[in-house]
């Protein structure tokens, strides 16, 4: 008797586990995001409002939302690695996980704090890199981990783009 119940309690205890895995990869993106977005000043009167854009240039209010729902991504594809078994493999793609994290924030701080157009620009290679070489360690371990990391690389492409499309018209 006394061993059904601590087998149930350790059922409950790994639930517990994963929803609490869950919940942490969930909010590391989405609070890597929010406290990225504090660079983002694109109101009036900001720098960027002053700087040239190409005139296809998404609308400001489609950042938000778009950046939001890669977070929630970002969070699941690292749920999915996060709750396999231990290993080196997956603490190899974690850790790439982890650092093309920091290279996120750093480009809003790079681009928007710094207004350093032309270093966002290499920062955002080094991103773009990051997040390939981390859908390369995913797909090793998660195929759908990996697969949720393409419309983030997608946007990152198209927003290298349009840095250098900024970073041109700005010189």
């Amino acid at each position: 008797m006394a061993f059904r119940r601590s087998k149930r309690l350790y059922g409950c205890c790994t639930c517990m586990n994963k929803w609490l895995k869950l919940l942490v990869s969930l909010l590391l993106p989405l609070m890597v995001g929010f406290t990225a977005s504090n660079f983002t000043e694109t109101g009036e009167g900001s720098w960027y409002r002053s700087i040239q854009k190409p005139e296809w240039n998404p609308p400001n209010w489609v950042f938000a939302p778009v950046w939001t729902l890669l977070y929630v991504l970002m969070g699941i594809a690292l749920y999915l690695v996060w709750k396999l078994n231990p290993s080196r493999q997956r603490n190899f793609a974690m850790g790439f996980w982890a650092g093309q994290m920091v290279l996120n924030f750093l480009w809003s701080f790079i681009f928007f704090r710094q207004e350093e157009i032309g270093w966002a620009q290499v920062e955002i290679t080094a991103l773009w890199l990051s997040i390939f070489f981390t859908i390369l360690a995913f797909a090793k371990i998660s195929k759908l981990s990996a697969w949720l990391l393409v419309p983030y690389i997608s946007w990152v492409s198209f927003a290298a783009i349009l840095n250098f499309a900024i970073w041109q018209l700005n010189k």
